[in-house]
């Protein structure tokens, strides 16, 4: 039998025979590697382990700890809930059952049948039950005319619907114990893999996303390959509910929605609006460091500038829509870039001029779908912390790298533990209608960029098919301190605009040359990044970033007057400073002070008016004793100071 080549992840390059499957080729390196596989990656497709190999292929052996591993594991665990729900409940219709970020979720026609969250645990011993059984999920390519007899004879309308949108050599079945079902895969080797499940909720949700249609009961799940690593993720929901972002906003008064206003339109509110002026004086002051100019760019631009820069072809479905004035059509600003780049032509450039960085904290407009809309996490306004460097092919792994070191000193003072730079990059086989059609151009930018990581020893994962259409682009996914994953910030490379905006400077043998072109976003937005650290943070902000950073307590207003003084000699040190001047007790003060999270009390009574001295607590109870006014607002500057580096 003629033999292929199989290429792994670390360039090794094995023979075997044709129709080889991704689980034989586990088995041949180690049967320890082949029990732990539960899905492949060839030739860039995710598929089952089982399926043969017919070509030479790359081929990436995925466990649990892959994201693809787990969509696999979470996709053949809601076949699995979905076999068990048949079994309790005859008869039930089934729509769509996809992985999701976090579990899997099916859509179900329960018909005359009740289901709540008292039959949870009945649910869960049943998936239990049949996963025991170590069933293998078995695909079948089956033609559209079979399919259709076959839920039919079910009486399936709603995979019946399905099947109207396919073709004869599209469809596929897969098997598993009892249940058949409609589905692309892939899936797990077998059942067993299922050691640990968890029904979360019951929801309404209309077929097929339209309120037209019938609502269906949608059932969310979630499975592990180890017990304790569902208890593990569950504490981890527990403390997540106390961290909520939308929670933890509306307590400390950050920000706030309004239905005057609409959805996905956030206010800032004092205290929210001081955390942005303290971020953006933090981003500004690095970046003048680093050698970046700001810019400022209007809120919308005519319809003309966003079709030269591509953004209506691809984009348009992520924009308002439109204003008509004067016959022309205005569109509010989704992006920054095309502004910039209009900066970057209005002056005559030359090679000494570059590289160029151009920054802007630019409000930007997108419209997210009502049902994407989630706190500060998907909105419909966004501050950004943009910038575009137009640079040299010469100064691109220099500036790229800068870049990413602007991260890494990002995460340090945020104190971010767990970072991966996500590698994305385009699909030739979109070149043209995802993608600018210029194949040469993604592979040289892309193994540009790939360069840089690998000498800047960051740790990354490549994706294919999320670049940006103009570049490849590195997504920066974080994790909080209690393990919940974001994508906070990008940077991207573009390699089309240049051309698209007739963008040059003069080089050194005085010829006009393209600049190639940067975005970066360290900070993302303020939106999702403030999201983000309020749950990073449970909304403990550090002393340097927290909008109100010492809290006076006088004992009795017989020390009001003193606690004015302390309070004006802490503004004159640029320390922010309220005073609590209630007619309460100094414990309730105290506790008070503790729930909306201030970093520092200073508590005033007759000695500490006597002696010129302020007496100190810090959030959580820790006592620093009695210090002079000077010497605490010298401890202030120092621990920020501390804390920014």
């Amino acid at each position: 039998m003629p033999e292929i080549n199989i290429t792994l992840p670390d360039g090794s390059v094995r023979q075997y025979p044709r129709g080889t499957s991704a689980m034989q080729v586990a088995q041949s390196i180690s049967e320890g590697l082949a029990r732990v596989i539960i899905a492949a990656k060839v030739n860039g497709q995710v598929v089952e382990t089982t399926r043969p190999i017919t070509e030479d292929a790359t081929l990436t052996l995925l466990k649990w700890d892959d994201k693809e591993g787990k969509s696999t594991f979470w996709h053949s665990s809601a076949h699995l809930l979905a076999e068990a729900l048949e079994s309790l409940y005859p008869g039930v219709k089934f729509g769509i059952g996809p992985a999701i970020e976090n579990g899997f979720y099916y859509d179900i026609d329960l018909g005359n049948h009740k289901f709540s969250s008292d039959d949870f645990a009945k649910l869960e011993n049943k998936m239990l039950e049949l996963a025991k059984q170590e069933n293998p999920f078995i695909r079948e390519e089956i033609s559209k005319a079979d399919a259709i007899s076959y839920f039919t004879e079910k009486g399936d309308e709603l995979k019946l619907e399905l099947l109207q949108d396919l073709k004869d050599g599209e469809i596929t079945f897969y098997k598993q114990g009892n249940f058949t079902d409609l589905c692309r895969g892939p899936h797990l080797p077998h059942t067993g893999h299922i050691k640990a499940v968890k029904i979360l909720n019951i929801a309404g949700a209309y077929w097929r996303g339209d309120e037209k249609n019938k609502q269906l009961t949608r059932i969310y799940g979630i499975t592990f390959p180890k017990k304790s690593e569902l208890d593990a993720h569950m504490q981890m929901l527990e403390e997540a509910k106390k961290r909520d972002h939308r929670t933890l906003g509306r307590e400390l008064e950050i920000f706030a929605f309004d239905d005057d206003v609409g959805p996905g339109l956030p206010l800032w509110l004092p205290k929210g609006a001081a955390i942005i002026e303290i971020l953006e004086e933090f981003a500004k002051k690095t970046e003048k460091e680093a050698g970046y100019v700001r810019v400022k760019s209007p809120h919308i631009a005519k319809e003309s500038m966003y079709i030269k820069s591509g953004h209506l072809p691809y984009y348009q479905d992520s924009m308002f829509p439109p204003m008509e004035m004067d016959g022309t059509k205005y569109y509010l600003k989704a992006m920054n870039c095309p502004h910039h780049h209009k900066i970057f032509a209005a002056t005559p450039k030359s090679y000494r001029d570059l590289p160029l960085r151009l920054a802007e904290y630019g409000t930007v407009y997108r419209y997210e779908q009502t049902g994407e809309l989630f706190g500060l996490m998907r909105v419909r306004s966004m501050q950004m912390n943009d910038a575009h460097i137009y640079c040299t092919k010469a100064q691109f792994e220099e500036e790229f790298r800068a870049v990413n070191d602007m991260y890494l000193k990002y995460f340090r003072v945020f104190g971010i533990d767990k970072y991966m730079m996500r590698f994305s990059k385009h699909d030739p086989r979109k070149l043209g209608q995802k993608y600018i059609n210029s194949p040469e151009l993604w592979i040289e930018t892309e193994n540009m960029v790939r360069n840089v990581l690998i000498k800047a020893n960051i740790p990354y994962v490549e994706v294919e098919d999320e670049a940006a259409f103009y570049g490849p682009k590195i997504d920066i996914q974080l994790w909080s301190a209690i393990g919940r994953e974001f994508t906070i910030a990008t940077n991207q490379v573009d390699f089309a605009q240049a051309e698209r905006f007739d963008l040059s400077y003069i080089n050194e043998k005085s010829e006009r040359e393209r600049p190639l072109i940067l975005h970066r976003a360290p900070l993302g937005t303020h939106e999702r990044f403030i999201g983000f650290l309020l749950e990073h943070y449970a909304g403990k902000f550090p002393l340097w970033l927290n909008p109100e950073q010492v809290i006076i307590l006088p004992i009795s207003e017989k020390y009001q007057e003193y606690s004015e003084k302390v309070l004006n000699v802490l503004k004159k040190h640029d320390i922010r400073a309220l005073i609590d001047d209630r007619s309460e007790k100094t414990g309730k003060k105290i506790r008070d002070a503790e729930l909306k999270r201030l970093p520092l009390m200073l508590i005033l009574g007759e000695k500490e008016q006597a002696d010129n001295t302020v007496t100190v607590r810090k959030q959580g109870g820790e006592d620093l004793g009695s210090m002079p006014i000077e010497a605490f607002t010298a401890y202030v500057k120092a621990e920020v100071e501390k804390q920014m580096n």
